[in-house]
């Protein structure tokens, strides 16, 4: 089943709370863990030229496997630092992440603001 674009986004809001927990070795790197390593790269990464329902159906089924992945945060968090500009990662697109990073700046920018208000009203 197709879903429209940014369907994931609701993925980006869980909490890291609802997501299972690393249950391993902490000190391990977070990708030894994570469950795509034992699928197709191909699922996470377009080939070139791929028709758009194609595309759609292989990034859903990729993000069904990270749903499931115990390091999704982990991973959606490297790819939003990074930033990876292709691939799915952590559950979302690289679209997807261009908006969840949009977000993340307009709070941050929203966040400061209000900061500043406050400050010039305690010290007014």
């Amino acid at each position: 089943m197709l879903q429209p674009p940014h369907s994931s986004l609701q993925v980006a809001a869980v909490p890291a709370q609802r997501v299972p927990a690393r249950d391993r070795d902490q000190d391990a790197p977070w990708h030894t863990e994570a469950v795509c390593r034992r699928d197709e790269a191909g699922l996470f990464f377009a080939p070139s030229k791929e028709p758009t329902a194609a595309r759609l159906s292989r990034e859903e089924a990729a993000k069904r496997v990270c749903s499931r992945c115990p390091v999704m945060v982990e991973c959606r968090e490297h790819a939003l630092l990074q930033p990876e500009p292709y691939g799915v990662w952590g559950g979302l697109t690289a679209a997807e992440r261009r908006v969840v990073l949009a977000r993340r700046r307009r709070r941050e920018m929203e966040l400061k603001k209000a900061a500043g208000a406050t400050a010039n009203r305690m010290a007014g």
